[in-house]
């Protein structure tokens, strides 16, 4: 049997990279080989913390975001062949669930999901292959292929609290997802957007891509600054990209009466926030939550990096080989001036 290099996750903070079976391919399946993956905040969440039952099982396959070339083919295979450059989703719908007969697809309840980016082969089943991947042009770097993911996400996530054209928007968090939300939101027409972060030169990035107004709220009071900006009212979409209880929390405080706030970033298994009765009432304030994507988001997300609709490269802001994965991921966890890291497999 051929062998090749992968990070394995055998538990929280047990991550290794170690000698494994190249996968053999099946009717219907693909192998390719990995060129770039890139780190996320889910996974820096799974590391550290664990993640949602039934997602998880240890040890498994770790990585979720990446791009390569298709290396073998296995029978039946259309649409794909050696050599061509490829990215896929981690995860593809049923459609045969209750959840998929009603058009949700990102809440499929026997979802085929796939694990394994940080490695030299990844193995594509027949059911991703179908749904959710895509070959890409030699002009798009492999690292910005990656990226259709997290971006599918934000995506969904837009387009369900549907921010309108001049819209007021404010982004806790500058982190990726945040940066990229900023983005969209900007393509959708929004009007004045706040991005909030504690770590400076992330909001250095955010002025950059587009921010019209940035806060540390180490520095100064969030709610504070949005009232006064926003005459008193507070804006009308807010955004969470953090994924913790306190940010969950501080987004009700910056939303104007009949606002919408999108409680995108996902927070630790078992906690909670409280809610004022009276904002959701009497405020007609609507509150959301906002996971993963379907693949026609991820379809569009490609389309919109390969367009250069939306700037993934500036999210990318250091490079590492696999071995060095684990410290790729304690630099993300003590530095936060780190956005995302293209691990080279």
């Amino acid at each position: 049997m051929r062998r090749m290099r992968a990070a394995v996750l055998y538990g929280i903070g047990d991550l290794r990279v170690e000698e494994v079976e190249v996968p053999e391919v099946g009717p219907g399946e693909v192998l390719a080989e990995v060129r770039a993956a890139t780190t996320c905040g889910t996974d820096v969440k799974i590391l550290r913390r664990g993640y949602v039952g039934g997602i998880v099982s240890y040890p498994m396959p770790f990585g979720h975001e990446w791009s390569g070339v298709v290396a073998e083919v296995g029978p039946g295979v259309e649409g794909f062949s050696p050599g061509d450059r490829i990215r896929a989703g981690n995860s593809a719908p049923c459609y045969a669930c209750p959840m998929c007969a009603e058009g949700k697809y990102n809440l499929c309840l026997n979802r085929t999901w796939l694990w394994g980016a940080y490695a030299e082969y990844i193995k594509v089943p027949r059911q991703i292959l179908l749904h959710n991947a895509q070959t890409f042009p030699s002009d798009l770097s492999f690292e910005e292929a990656a990226v259709a993911e997290p971006l599918a996400c934000v995506l969904h996530g837009s387009d369900k609290v549907g921010i309108n054209p001049g819209d007021s928007v404010a982004i806790i968090g500058s982190g990726p997802i945040g940066l990229l939300h900023l983005q969209v939101a900007r393509q959708k027409g929004a009007g004045r957007i706040f991005v909030s972060d504690l770590v400076d030169e992330r909001l250095e990035v955010a002025e950059r891509l587009g921010a019209d107004e940035t806060v540390n709220p180490g520095r100064e009071d969030l709610a504070s600054f949005v009232r006064e900006m926003t005459g008193g009212l507070g804006v009308d979409v807010v955004i969470e990209a953090v994924g913790l209880p306190q940010t969950w929390a501080e987004a009700l405080r910056l939303v104007k009466r009949g606002g919408r706030v999108l409680e995108f970033g996902g927070c630790p298994p078992g906690t909670s926030i409280e809610v004022e009765t009276e904002l959701l009432h009497y405020g007609e304030v609507t509150l959301m939550g906002s996971f993963h994507a379907a693949p026609a988001e991820f379809e569009r997300a490609l389309r919109m990096i390969a367009d250069r609709e939306v700037d993934v490269r500036s999210l990318i802001t250091r490079r590492m080989s696999l071995e060095e994965i684990a410290e790729a991921f304690e630099v993300l966890s003590t530095s936060k001036k780190e956005l995302k890291i293209a691990i080279i497999p």
